[in-house]
């Protein structure tokens, strides 16, 4: 199967899908807002993506910090595990709380 250019400057995946919802095998395009964050739990085909947000507060001259929950789509080319930190970019909606899917494994050093 050929492998799309996504638009994104992300490392494209070894293992090939019949996925139909992925961005490289797939017909899904990814537009908007892209984010860097931790895997929590893996389901079947999705992921919740853990972010931490660190904000200074200028009045209490301290750090604030924050974490969102969102949920991805694990594409099987992929196949994101808990514990590894994802590269996620927005998407159509795919279910109810799916808007994002999974366009990388970042390989932390």
């Amino acid at each position: 199967m050929l492998m799309r250019d996504i638009g994104i400057n992300v490392k494209s995946p070894e293992k090939e899908c019949q996925d139909k919802n992925c961005p490289f095998h797939g017909r899904l395009s990814v537009r908007g807002q892209i984010f860097r964050g931790r895997v929590v739990k893996a389901y079947e085909k999705s992921a919740v993506i853990e972010r931490e947000l660190i904000r200074y507060v200028p009045k209490y001259e301290r750090y604030l910090k924050k974490r969102s929950k969102m949920h991805a789509h694990n594409p099987p080319c992929i196949d994101a595990k808990p514990g590894d930190t994802v590269t996620i970019a927005e998407c159509r909606p795919i279910s109810k709380t799916k808007s994002f899917v999974i366009v990388e494994k970042v390989v932390e050093e």
